[in-house]
């Protein structure tokens, strides 16, 4: 029997403890021992202890320095991603970052590099990949029974905007929301993207503005393969969380609309009665978060690639910054 990883989670924010408790509670094959978090307070301590986290720590460092650590979750704000992969890698110690891996172009291959140097994995946390609907849509187009594909649509909308304390620090919704829309454009389409037009507006909170931001976004792709692809994002979709995808081929059409809270229908004679959508990621993607985790544990243990790479991480954020050099420029731009 393969031993258990020990697992060493940098962040105790909303998506670190939410993989830590999804490792801890579902996983197996790992397990979490140690948390490392800035801000340390007793509620970490007392979540860490309530989630089987034997070990908190104020500085990261301390995780890179204990050699019974086999890997790193690094669930940090954006910025510390950097010094905390090279700091992995450097270390031995597999790394499972969260998206996006940075907004540096140059640092992010600086970090690629020391990666395969070390010989370590690396994963990035794109979750939308091991969604049972995006899946299957891609599934279907990747084995050509409906032909070569012609159109990708995306729909991504939140129920609700974020903190305006996280926009000024977010690096703007192509960074920090659409993020998510590039690469699964990439992973629908199976092509690179080879152009982006983007257009932005500020419809539903004029705060964003003084972040020059917005909340509200599309975004049009070209791809290699000749495709066409399209991207609609919005903070605030209060009927609950929006995620529909839809791939149109040569020979079909598939597509998936939301989860939904139950799937009863209401027929009555004043109308038919649905359920909303999820209400946000926690609720719509959580199988998924976990079989990320799975799939990431077993890239470890059978010594194989990770279903998403380094190399994906950087080239969802290059469409970022190609969308937010045309949102500002009012023009197309070429990747």
């Amino acid at each position: 029997m393969a031993k258990e990883l020990n697992i060493g989670l940098i962040g105790a924010g909303r998506i670190g403890k939410l993989h830590g408790r999804n490792i801890n509670s579902f996983v197996s094959g790992a397990k979490v021992s140690c948390l490392a978090e800035t801000f340390l307070n007793d509620e970490h301590r007392a979540w860490a202890l309530e989630n089987g986290i034997s070990k908190t720590t104020k500085n990261p460092d301390d995780i890179f320095a204990d050699k019974s650590i086999d890997a790193v979750f690094i669930c940090s704000p954006t910025e510390t991603h950097i010094e905390f992969i090279i700091k992995a890698a450097e270390t031995g110690k597999h790394i499972f970052c969260e998206k996006p891996i940075h907004t540096n172009i140059e640092k992010i291959n600086t970090a690629l590099a020391t990666v395969r140097k070390a010989g370590v994995k690396l994963q990035i946390g794109f979750v939308r990949r091991f969604d049972h609907n995006h899946k299957k849509v891609r599934d279907t187009v990747a084995s050509g029974k409906l032909g070569r594909p012609h159109i990708v649509k995306i729909t991504s909308r939140d129920p609700e905007g974020p903190p305006l304390s996280y926009i000024a620090t977010s690096g703007g919704i192509f960074f920090d929301m659409t993020i998510h829309d590039f690469d699964m454009a990439r992973y629908l389409a199976g092509s690179e993207v080879t152009e982006v037009m983007a257009y932005g507006a500020v419809n539903i909170d004029q705060d964003y503005k003084k972040y020059n931001d917005v909340d509200t976004a599309l975004i049009m792709l070209k791809f290699a393969n000749g495709a066409l692809g399209v991207i609609d994002n919005s903070r605030a979709a209060h009927y609950g969380y929006d995620q529909r995808t839809e791939v149109h081929c040569d020979k079909g059409c598939v597509l998936v609309g939301n989860d939904l809270n139950d799937t009863s229908v209401i027929s009555t004679a004043d109308g038919v009665f649905c359920e909303k959508p999820t209400w946000f990621f926690l609720e719509r993607y959580n199988n998924a978060f976990i079989a990320e985790v799975e799939d990431f544990i077993k890239a470890i243990i059978n010594n194989t690639e990770p279903p998403v790479t380094g190399v994906d991480g950087l080239k969802s954020v290059e469409i970022a910054i190609a969308a937010a050099k045309s949102f500002k420029e009012g023009k197309p731009v070429i990747l």
